[in-house]
């Protein structure tokens, strides 16, 4: 029985030591097996192709092959630079206590500008770590860096389910796969959904509705209802703070203790709406309508519409009691028959402003801009007190 020592091509380490039998073809299956290729030929130590069994001789050395051409062992380095790192040797990786064991071409050949291609291209250049065991030795997460050696194996992008893709993108931008990771990102945008700025519906917003407690605060801070239908609704207690409800209709609503805060109304429709203890400030209400609109709370809860923008509204026969108007701009206003006692009107702007028929008793006018106001058929004598600082 004759015997020969089998390496992989290249490399005189690791060598197996195996009977020959049958025909070239089962020892090309023994060898396989033995060293973990997929072997395809055999070389004598001169580079010597052995294409027939009886070639062979006992004690002989052979160099397995997976189909590239002879690699003088005693000559690596060269090997190496001559080839670009195609290396077919095999090596395991450590990678957070789990082991990999794949090819040293796998990691160099499909991105060889990688940091992977960089670590293994040449052996020992960058002194990687090694365990017990002979594994090099990589902190980073396992599960993250399998997608990116299948990658590396057929160029295909698989990540089963389960995996955060974004996980997967870091570990490819930290080995510097850059083909990989633009993949990833393009993937990971188009999983997002579209961007929807469309208004939400009458529809939507009384299915939130019927969802929510009456006293309790609903988020709508920011959203977009221009042009919708919330008309008789009961949207009282409703944090809308910052939100679109240019050209709602909102007559009749009830807005009592709800967050208008620089929401946009401008052009909404407000007629006979309940705005008990609103809070409007700095709020957005240009060429609204608000006629015959309830601010007065009897429990004394003042609304407040401070530094509101109210340039042309209509306020026609509204309850105003006590309402904050300070600094808020009110030129070109109907406010006919309004009852404006104990208002705060100080800095507002008046201009223009139509207050014939108003209750102006106590109202607060220090500092406000009355040019071209109307203040006829006054309910109670306007004194000078009142604005004048």
């Amino acid at each position: 029985m004759r015997r020969v020592t089998l390496f992989v091509n290249g490399t005189s380490k690791n060598g197996k030591v195996v009977a020959v039998y049958g025909t070239l073809s089962d020892l090309l299956s023994v060898a396989s097996n033995k060293l973990g290729i997929k072997a395809s030929s055999f070389y004598n130590g001169k580079g010597g192709l052995i294409d027939d069994i009886a070639l062979i001789r006992d004690d002989d050395v052979l160099y397995v092959s997976e189909g590239d051409p002879f690699i003088d062992p005693q000559d690596e380095a060269k090997v190496t630079s001559d080839l670009q790192g195609a290396h077919t040797d095999w090596l395991t990786l450590n990678i957070g206590g789990r082991l990999f064991t794949t090819t040293r071409s796998t990691l160099v050949s499909k991105e060889p500008e990688s940091m992977l291609a960089h670590m293994f291209r040449e052996k020992d250049v960058w002194g990687n770590k090694q365990d017990e065991h002979g594994a090099y030795l990589i902190d980073r997460s396992p599960e993250y860096f399998e997608p990116i050696l299948n990658y590396l194996r057929h160029g295909q992008l698989i990540i089963n389910e389960g995996i955060n893709v974004r996980g997967v993108l870091e570990e490819a931008r930290f080995f510097g796969i850059e083909q990989l990771a633009e993949q990833l990102e393009a993937s990971i945008k188009n999983s997002q959904p579209p961007e929807d700025h469309s208004p939400i519906s009458r529809k939507e917003f009384v299915r939130f509705l019927l969802a929510t407690p009456t006293k309790s605060e609903l988020r709508c801070q920011g959203l977009n209802f221009s042009g919708a239908d919330l008309s008789r609704l009961d949207l009282r207690y409703i944090n809308f703070k910052m939100a679109n409800l240019s050209r709602c209709n909102l007559t009749h609503a009830n807005l009592c203790c709800s967050n208008l805060e620089r929401a946009d109304l401008s052009g909404a429709n407000l007629d006979g709406a309940n705005l008990q203890g609103v809070k409007m400030l700095c709020s957005n209400a240009e060429g609204a309508s608000l006629k015959g609109c309830n601010f007065e709370d009897p429990s004394g809860l003042k609304a407040n519409l401070e530094g509101a923008n109210l340039k042309g509204v209509d306020m026609e026969g509204s309850q105003m009691t006590g309402i904050n108007l300070r600094v808020a701009t009110l030129k070109n206003a109907k406010l006919k028959n309004c009852n404006l006692r104990g208002a705060t009107l100080a800095g507002t702007d008046l201009e223009n402003c139509d207050l014939s028929g108003c209750d102006l008793q106590e109202a607060n006018l220090r500092g406000s801009n009355v040019k071209g106001a109307i203040f006829e058929e006054m309910l109670t004598p306007l004194h000078m007190s009142q604005s004048v600082r």
